[in-house]
């Protein structure tokens, strides 16, 4: 903590409580809010899941920290941007943790990651813990959440609460209230707004300051436009991003082992919307599509089906084909967009007609960035610029001069001393942020920090991005990929695109040395010693060893089953068992068996997997989807269905067989006498063969293996 900070707080806390609670105290300090004498101002908070700077229109003349035009405009975000416009952009605004449920517990604690106990997406956030809203409530203000939450437990420190379930759907959404689960019908974008405008109006004390987080699903994965936006784009090329077909050479070996690009790891249903989505569709993030009216069905086949027939009739492949689905997502994703503009533009003219905008801070932001081509991917998770940077906008009449830019750098750690000071509450000692106060009011701030620090923790995981932790300055980014021993090096000056690592060049000594030094410091300060592999999720009394077959497991457990069979358990995204054969196939592969999957709930499944390396995205799965009642070949990329049957007996054993010809270029699946058959595009060799489950425990008897 910088000492002009430790000094604010010491004096805060001297100042007795009443006073505070009065505002005079403040007053003298910084002066008197907009909304008279002594009166708190309410806070807006509104919070999207994945929004990228590239995606507001408002920082196309601010990237990588420099004023220069982005190279690709691609929208416009006309009502975020009058925040911009308004009150203050920050420039270089970054997360300690670029993914969903980390991000928001930072931003709830001040905290980082190692210190909130939110690491990675999963775990129930601990809501006995210290958090604003709590502090604020003991200033004095109401407070409210709806939303996306995304922590699993109840939310604490809010009055009022009504959030989605995990990632919740698209359309036609379930709440989690104080009262029960309520399902509202419509576009859930428009039903936060909808609930967010109900609250102002009708349910808040007016003699009271607010705290009201209106917080978004979208524009998260699977990207479902609104009714409204569904046609929004058609016709328009967007520009490419110049990464889009990264080889990832010239960087560590993470970079190009993970499982998110476009090409390989998008699925031609659900992502896509190609292929017919109620087949797979769940209630949550990846599926929903079941939820849909026959109205809203009607409305999405009119804007879906005529293009999914001009796709089809094209038949793209190769570049062409990754070009089509680099379209198809930007725009789904960019229309999400479009409707959340549309939420904070209602909300913005209420304020305006109410008379609170003067007493108003508003905010917005978003739990980190995400990839739009760069790179070849989509998601998150990265220390990448376009993963590491968050959107931050703020107004705040009469304390932020409007069209103000501030260049330094601060992350979501700032968010809750920033909030509480601005309400005059006391900042405790245990917090890691920084209040952006002095910088909202233009103040000398000569001791900010000069670095920002970093640590992803989730993997194995989803997408499988290793674990990597790093420290960035205004110029130079060291990323430390600590379990492979790996690191790299970005000159951000010449290299804004992070193409490639100077860490081994000599020109660059002292840096490394220098960053080396800091990474470490950093470290210390914010008490991170969280560098062993991830803990695994604690082993069943069963768990005996890897399946004898197949003892290369990414993500799995192996357990003995009864009668001498092996189950295949994970409880992550997805797994795989995988076997070295003893020399590469290069002509045919056969697996057969027997397989039974245990009906505990969600989409489980029961999959032959062959690969052609050891990585993830180098896996092709053919088997049983019982949960969605269908057969399936995954092939052409990763996760892509390219053949299906739907409809059988889910409760019985089924006899599997899978071939592979790498000469006759087909991947052919046999279950029960049923034949599908998918193209094996770009195959010369098998390496490696095996298992593959999704959320399930998947019984595997008589497997047997042959090749050629």
């Amino acid at each position: 903590m910088t000492g002009r900070t430790l000094d604010r707080r010491t004096f805060l806390r001297s100042m007795t409580a009443s006073a505070l609670f009065a505002g005079t105290a403040v007053e003298q300090l910084f002066g008197a809010p907009t909304g008279g004498p002594g009166k708190q101002p309410n806070i807006l908070f509104f919070f999207a899941d994945d929004h990228t700077c590239q995606a507001i229109s408002a920082y196309r003349s601010t990237w990588f920290g420099k004023t220069r035009a982005l190279a690709r405009p691609i929208n416009e975000t006309p009502n975020i941007d009058r925040l911009a416009r308004e009150g203050a952009l920050f420039e270089n605004s970054f997360c300690t943790n670029s993914i969903c449920a980390p991000s928001r517990a930072v931003v709830l604690t001040g905290k980082f990651s190692h210190i909130n106990g939110v690491r990675r997406n999963g775990p129930t956030f601990d809501g006995a813990q210290q958090t604003y809203p709590k502090l604020l409530q003991a200033a004095g203000y109401q407070t409210a959440m709806i939303g996306k939450w995304h922590l699993r437990s109840d939310p604490t420190g809010f009055d009022y609460w009504h959030v989605l379930p995990g990632q919740g759907a698209y359309y036609n959404p379930d709440f989690r209230t104080s009262e029960g689960k309520k399902r509202y019908e419509g576009y859930t974008t428009d039903v936060i707004a909808d609930l967010s405008l109900d609250w102002l109006k009708s349910k808040r004390d007016p003699n009271r300051p607010f705290l009201l987080h209106s917080w978004h699903k979208a524009p998260h994965r699977n990207w479902q436009p609104g009714p409204k936006h569904l046609k929004t784009f058609d016709g328009v090329t967007m520009p490419e991003p110049p990464t889009l077909f990264d080889d990832y050479a010239n960087r560590a070996s993470p970079a190009a082992s993970q499982a998110m690009e476009i090409d390989r790891h998008m699925s031609m249903g659900s992502d896509l919307k190609v292929t017919d989505p109620l087949a797979s569709g769940k209630a949550g993030g990846r599926g929903g599509f079941s939820r849909l009216t026959e109205q809203q069905r009607k409305t999405w086949d009119d804007a879906y089906v005529p293009k999914n027939e001009a796709f089809r009739e094209a038949n793209p492949e190769g570049a062409e084909l990754v070009r089509w689905k680099y379209q198809r997502y930007v725009k789904d994703y960019l229309r999400c967009i479009a409707s959340v503009d549309d939420a904070v533009g209602r909300i913005l003219a209420y304020l305006d007609e109410a008379g609170l905008a003067d007493n108003t801070i508003v905010i917005y932001g978003s739990d980190q960035g995400f990839y739009l081509g760069e790179h070849g991917w989509f998601d998150k998770r990265w220390m990448y610029e376009e993963s590491l940077r968050m959107p931050l906008l703020m107004r705040w009449p009469g304390n932020i001069k409007p069209g103000t830019r501030i260049p330094q750098l601060v992350q979501n750690i700032d968010y809750a001393p920033t909030l509480l000071e601005v309400a005059g509450a006391d900042l405790p000692d245990d917090l890691q942020g920084e209040s952006l106060v002095p910088l909202l009011k233009g103040q000398a701030t000569p001791n900010w920090r000069k670095s920002i620090y970093y640590h992803y923790f989730e993997f194995p995981g989803g997408h499988s991005v290793r674990r990597h932790c790093g420290v960035r300055t205004e110029r130079y980014k060291l990323m430390e990929f600590y379990l492979e021993k790996e690191w790299e090096l970005f000159d951000l000056e010449k290299d804004p695109l992070e193409m490639k690592s100077v860490y081994d060049d000599a020109a660059y000594g002292a840096v490394r040395a220098e960053l080396t030094a800091e990474l470490e410091r950093l470290k210390k300060q914010y008490g991170d010693n969280e560098f062993s592999p991830s803990p695994a999720r604690k082993p069943r009394k069963k768990l005996i060893k890897t399946h004898p077959q197949f003892p290369v497991l990414y993500g799995v457990s192996a357990i003995k089953g009864e009668a001498g069979t092996w189950k295949v358990s994970t409880g992550l995204d997805g797994g795989y068992a995988l076997q070295p054969v003893e020399k590469p196939y290069t002509r045919k592969v056969v697996l057969k068996g027997k397989l039974k999957t245990v009906l505990s709930g969600g989409v489980r499944n029961g999959m032959f997997a062959i690969a052609r390396g050891e990585k993830s995205g180098d896996i092709l799965r053919c088997g049983v989807y019982i949960g969605a009642g269908q057969y399936v070949v995954l092939a052409n990329g990763n996760n892509t269905v390219a053949a299906k049957k739907v409809g059988f007996d889910k409760a019985k054993a089924f006899d599997v067989t899978v071939t592979a010809d790498l000469v006759a270029k087909r991947l052919t699946l046999t279950v029960d006498g049923t034949t599908l058959e998918a193209p094996l595009k770009g195959w010369n060799a098998i390496t490696h063969t095996g298992l593959a489950v999704n959320q399930s425990e998947t019984q595997f008897m008589d497997v047997t293996v042959t090749g050629e």
